[in-house]
């Protein structure tokens, strides 16, 4: 993460805050404020209570997570799909002495992000952990609120894969064994986001991305190895057969998650690299949408490549639960094919689909709505599919059903919806021909 952030800081894309900031509400109105006119990282030097600064927006901009992976022209789906499947099913890692000193969950930044939250929350902490039979690893994000030195309470979804490893040690009477990672490396932070099959490592997967093995150091007081150059570590267990009240929280949809009962972290020690680095995170602002958004794009592409010809690339904007896909039109019919396999592609997702040709921009839904409104008729082109379960956490069903929008042009028909250009107006540098008067 230092390192990283030190590259950011020398290409211009870290601004510093050298003033106090309150970590209530302050710290988060300063970033999403920051967040409106910047997509750079922003760093909070002086946060009040705490021993160390805290750093905002370090993953949200697509240009810099595509360069992180080597992917040209945004192009994030196909790379990291290249990228993932050069991963072996576990990682070879490189086993090195601890150099870490102890902390306190009070040594901390503790922000408060939103007005109604329960508290402070932990955001951007990369859960690891073990399966009690199998030992695959797990890197998964969970917000975790702060209860006291010794008590963090998180919220697993029934979705996620922890949420089967807890449930193995439960069934046993076992607490798992767990750590908290604040500031890890960009190759730990981008494989957590990872949506691999069950039985595979995200450690192999953050390998594939540093280009060989990570540093892992074993945890103090767990029987745990985690990436060695992690800024923070909190270290416990999640009890079995224990709940408490958690929230309400802000989440990424832009509302409040309830409270209710959840899971409870038994802290058991905080490390801390030197001259460590806090990781805060705005849920639903672009440093959360954007890594997650590039996560399920890369799952749906990964399906439906695996199902069908032609498929280009795949974004999930302006939300999580909106999937674009780009084609190559192979036949009749194929942008139908398309929107019935991404709506099995992830059950949490691909709320609405939308289907585009190669000259659509699917990073912007302003671009693909142009091409559904301009290519051909509104009623044949939407496909509506009524009682599909959505979201895992739907009491009221509110995200039921499936509405697919076709925005390809007709099939035979290409040339008579060429995009007009202007040749070299690409090019053009407007300081060459505008001055001020």
């Amino acid at each position: 993460m230092r390192d990283y952030l030190d590259s950011l800081r020398a290409a211009g894309d870290l601004a510093v805050v050298a003033r106090e900031v309150d970590p209530k509400h302050e710290l988060a109105a300063v970033t999403a404020a920051f967040q409106e006119r910047h997509d750079g990282a922003i760093l909070f030097e002086n946060v009040r209570g705490a021993s160390m600064p805290a750093v905002s927006n370090v993953y949200g901009s697509r240009q810099r997570l595509c360069r992180l992976i080597g992917a040209p022209d945004l192009a994030f789906c196909p790379s990291w799909s290249r990228l993932a499947a050069r991963a072996p099913e576990r990682a070879q890692l490189k086993r090195v002495a601890g150099n870490r000193r102890r902390a306190a969950l009070a040594d901390l930044p503790q922000p408060t992000y939103f007005e109604k939250d329960a508290g402070p929350y932990i955001t951007a902490g990369i859960l690891l952990t073990e399966h009690p039979e199998t030992g695959i690893p797990n890197l998964s994000f969970h917000r975790a609120m702060h209860v006291g030195d010794g008590e963090l309470r998180i919220r697993i979804g029934t979705s996620h894969d922890l949420s089967r490893y807890f449930q193995a040690a439960e069934a046993k009477d076992r607490p798992l064994e767990a750590a908290i990672l604040v500031g890890a490396a960009p190759e730990v932070f981008l494989a957590a986001c990872a949506s691999i099959p069950p039985d595979a490592d995200e450690l192999a997967v953050a390998n594939a991305v540093a280009g060989g093995p990570i540093a892992v150091t074993p945890c103090e007081t767990i029987g745990l190895a985690v990436p060695a150059d992690s800024q923070i570590v909190i270290e416990g267990r999640i009890l079995p057969h224990e709940r408490r009240p958690e929230g309400p929280f802000g989440e990424f949809m832009g509302y409040y998650v309830p409270r209710e009962d959840n899971h409870v972290f038994e802290v058991t020690a905080v490390t801390i690299a030197d001259d460590p680095v806090y990781h805060a995170l705005v849920c639903g602002s672009p440093e959360d949408l954007i890594p997650l958004e590039t996560a399920i794009a890369a799952k749906i592409y990964r399906h439906l490549t695996g199902l069908l010809p032609g498929i280009v690339d795949v974004s999930c904007n302006p939300q999580l639960l909106n999937t674009v896909v780009k084609i190559r039109q192979r036949y009749e019919g194929h942008a139908r094919h398309v929107l019935l396999a991404a709506f099995g592609a992830h059950p949490d997702y691909s709320k609405t689909c939308m289907v585009t040709d190669e000259d659509v921009d699917i990073h912007d839904l302003n671009d693909v709505w142009w091409a559904f409104v301009t290519r051909g008729r509104a009623d044949t082109r939407s496909l509506v599919v009524p009682d599909m379960p959505g979201f895992y956490r739907d009491p009221h069903r509110d995200h039921w059903g499936r509405l697919g929008i076709d925005a390809t042009k007709p099939f035979g028909r290409e040339d008579e919806f060429e995009r007009k250009r202007i040749p070299g107006a690409g090019a053009i540098d407007l300081a060459d021909y505008v001055g001020r008067r």
